[in-house]
């Protein structure tokens, strides 16, 4: 395939609830145009572009893939993408990297929950849409209820483009509205023919719906057209259609069904006729409130949508081209490292199928094979070029994993981190505090591919374990206590005797305070006292949790002029921290989630009513741009660990829901009591 001007691309990607057919709409227009010799389906195993052996094995796409499309003379670039809320970040960044966003939307189902998500997502990003209702010829599909039902959820700028011929089992073709023609796929190849009579009403209904949206386009004509001065000629839809759909006045609905191949010879026909190329959808903006224009003619400059690691070829890096021409030999500068990269090889993908060419022109997407780049990152000829962040969703499933060998701990985190190089919705790090390594990702089907994959390509069995949370203790009184530490040995023995006094500093951290007077204790030895406090704050009383915002003064004391030295005094100041604990009334005290979950109005009650079981306080309610509600609440972050699992099955997915963790609280005692006492079993039994 030669590299194609700006104006000759088509970049569409391909969004919608998993199971309404995205992959099948791609592997349909492969066929039609050649680029493979059968038809490819999920379920059969058997597709192009869900290649992975995860995808195969689940029957679904989880990583975005590319299907280059000659058409005409044009190329289209469709990006094949996950329908599921655990892998929302890849399609997330697929949707960045197109100027059209097609919708398949299942006929008998209708628009489900991830659609309305994705929508919301492609509104936020001034993405021009389009609707292909798919499946319309299976069981139970009714054409007038899913269109009914997508003006419902999306509004009145929908409007139909082609309507079926028959439903279910009677579905034979489809109507071409804009051309006012009936297209039937048969025996692999179009007719197009006129409209069956019975249709006649039904294709002058849609075409007069057409009319009216296009005509918003152009002010002049929307006048006349009003005044019903006139009908708009078939010259006059066929120029308006472009405009509208990229100003988003219009959104095209298109029908068929892919398994059968029928309808979609005519969107191939409108993608490249109406859909935007990428220089007519408006400029990219840049971190430094910039903006970077579509054109061939600028420096080279791309920036990188996607990351996969391929197991013969390395590192591949998916980027959209947004300035000038990128060929084999340019140097490149990555605007976050400041390093230099040079281009060795350009691709095309098509699945796992690489081609190389020789060039690719603004607009177009590519793949870089052994880029030191990550996904988000822009790369630019001077450098001085940087893409704003994609906007990724915030993984918010954290899980504590571990090697089932520990042998194997050092792969794992090797493994992980090189993972979560590739995917910017996956974050690993290590919790000082209780020793674990955390691993957080968009939910649970995330967790579960990262696992498979790990045990297939490198071998490496690992186990999930709860998370724990990191507590805090703190005193409630003022109390004093003596330390003292003798320890008589054969040479030189070890002397350490302080009088110690705490007290409660709620917000003020820890904070020492040297109050000995008459050199009862020596100035030299004063730090080890303070150092041997912050030793015991760290080993907890009631727990092993660390101590906070306590005031510590050291009154009192003695030493020997021969035995004292900082080993004992440290010694003697955790003794007496202990001691003073055991009257200063000590508590635990557990970290807090300000949560702001947003929801439809029939599942606001459900999630008030779910805090209140978390030992939550409702803070506010409010109402989002959206139209939803949004629930304001603080909850022990021991109660909203799995949130995000816990929230998706309460309102069938559609609730979301950001954290912030800030602050502790006291631990009420019931709970305070059992913490206690799992703490001294795991002493007792680690002491067998």
């Amino acid at each position: 395939m030669a590299s194609p001007s700006t104006e000759q691309v088509r970049n569409i990607v391909l969004v919608g609830q998993d199971g309404a057919g995205k992959t099948s709409f791609a592997e349909a227009m492969l066929h039609l145009c050649g680029k493979t010799s059968r038809l490819g389906t999920t379920h059969d195993g058997k597709s192009n572009l869900d290649y992975d052996p995860e995808e195969v094995k689940r029957q679904f796409t989880i990583s975005t893939s590319m299907a280059p499309i000659p058409y005409k003379e044009f190329k289209i670039n469709v990006l094949d993408t996950s329908g599921s809320d655990d892998f929302l970040g890849d399609t997330i960044a697929a949707m960045e990297a197109a100027e059209m966003a097609l919708f398949v939307v299942d006929a008998v189902a209708g628009p489900q929950v991830n659609t309305t998500k994705l929508w919301q997502e492609a509104e936020r990003e001034r993405l021009c849409r389009a609707v292909f209702i798919n499946h319309i010829d299976r069981e139970h599909a009714d054409y007038d209820t899913a269109i009914k039902a997508l003006v419902a959820q999306y509004g009145q700028r929908i409007g139909a483009v082609t309507i079926p011929i028959g439903v279910d089992a009677d579905f034979k073709g489809v109507i071409d509205v804009i051309r006012m023609r009936a297209r039937y796929h048969e025996d692999g190849k179009e007719r197009v023919d006129d409209i069956p009579a019975e249709y006649a009403d039904a294709a002058s209904g849609a075409r007069d719906k057409l009319c009216d949206l296009v005509a918003e386009a152009d002010d002049d004509l929307m006048m006349k057209y009003l005044d019903g001065e006139e009908q708009l000629t078939q010259e006059e839809l066929e120029s308006l259609l472009a405009k509208a759909i990229a100003q988003e006045i219009f959104i095209p609905v298109f029908v068929g069904s892919t398994l059968v191949e029928q309808g979609i010879e005519g969107i191939l026909d409108d993608i490249v006729t109406y859909f935007p190329a990428p220089d007519a959808h408006g400029p990219i903006p840049t971190t430094d409130g910039g903006e970077v224009h579509i054109d061939e003619s600028g420096e080279p400059a791309c920036f990188v949508f996607k990351t996969l690691a391929d197991a013969f070829v390395g590192r591949l890096s998916f980027v959209k081209v947004v300035s000038g021409v990128l060929a084999p030999g340019t140097e490149m500068h990555n605007a976050r490292t400041k390093k230099k990269d040079r281009i060795a090889h350009l691709y095309v993908m098509c699945g796992k199928e690489t081609t190389e060419v020789k060039s690719a022109r603004a607009g177009d997407i590519v793949v870089i094979p052994k880029l030191d780049a990550r996904t988000g990152d822009t790369l630019s000829a001077s450098g001085a070029v940087e893409i704003a962040p994609l906007p990724f969703p915030k993984p918010l499933y954290p899980v504590a994993i571990e090697a089932a060998n520990p042998k194997d701990e050092d792969k794992l985190g090797d493994f992980l981190a090189k993972y979560a190089e590739t995917d910017p919705c996956v974050t690993l790090h290590r919790e000082d505090q209780t020793h674990q390594t955390i691993l957080t990702t968009l939910g649970e089907g995330a967790v579960d591919l990262i696992l498979s994959r790990m045990r297939e390509r490198n071998g490496i069995e690992a186990r999930l374990l709860e998370v724990k949370v990191p507590y805090r203790e703190t005193i409630r009184k003022k109390a004093e206590a003596q330390g003292r530490h003798k320890k008589q040995t054969g040479g030189a023995g070890q002397f350490g005797d302080c009088w110690v006094r705490l007290e409660p500093n709620p917000g003020g951290g820890y904070e020492f305070l040297d109050e000995v007077v008459g050199g009862r204790i020596p100035r030299g030895l004063i730090p080890a006292v303070d150092k041997g406090l912050r030793d015991a704050m760290v080993e907890g009383f009631l727990t092993d949790d660390p101590f906070v915002d306590v005031k510590a003064a050291v009154y009192d004391g003695s030493y020997h002029s021969v035995d004292s030295n900082e080993m004992a005094f440290r010694q003697a100041a955790r003794l007496a921290f202990r001691n003073a604990c055991e009257k200063a009334d000590p508590y635990l005290l557990e970290p807090m989630a300000n949560l702001e979950v947003s929801v439809t109005d029939e599942y606001a009650g459900t999630i008030m009513g779910d805090f209140s079981t978390r030992r939550g306080r409702v803070a506010g309610m409010a109402t989002d741009e959206n139209g939803r509600t949004v629930v304001k609440a603080r909850v022990p972050y021991k109660e909203v660990v799995t949130y995000a699992r816990d929230l998706r099955s309460m309102t069938r997915g559609i609730g979301s829901y950001s954290i912030e963790v800030e602050g502790y609280e006291e631990v009420p005692g019931d709970i305070s009591k059992k913490l206690v006492a799992e703490y001294q079993a795991r002493r007792e039994e680690a002491s067998k």
